[in-house]
């Protein structure tokens, strides 16, 4: 699959990089390098061979839920840097 210089720029765009000219090359030659190996990767005979969910076989070891008292604000809040009454106090993060 080709990966043109104008999906590079939008894919930068989009993840919010500056990419200039030589490196928006490179990376299209790159990007559809990698995908032209995927789209090989269908024509894998795979008969006989058992689908997994996972690379490994663990099993997870979680502790029961059991609900528990609230310790309430006076310990919640006790590091915050700003509280009001019984809140968080942060700054705006919009203007």
């Amino acid at each position: 699959m080709k990966i043109s210089q104008q999906e590079v720029e939008k894919m930068a765009h989009l993840a919010r990089l500056d990419v200039d000219d030589e490196l928006k090359e490179t990376l299209a030659g790159q990007l559809s390098d990698i995908l032209d190996y995927i789209d090989a990767l269908k024509d894998v005979n795979v008969d006989g061979v058992t689908p997994v969910s996972g690379a490994a076989f663990m099993n997870n070891v979680l502790r029961e839920d059991k609900p528990e008292p609230s310790p309430g604000p006076d310990v919640t809040l006790a590091n915050a840097p700003e509280r009001d009454q019984d809140f968080y106090v942060v700054p705006n993060v919009v203007k």
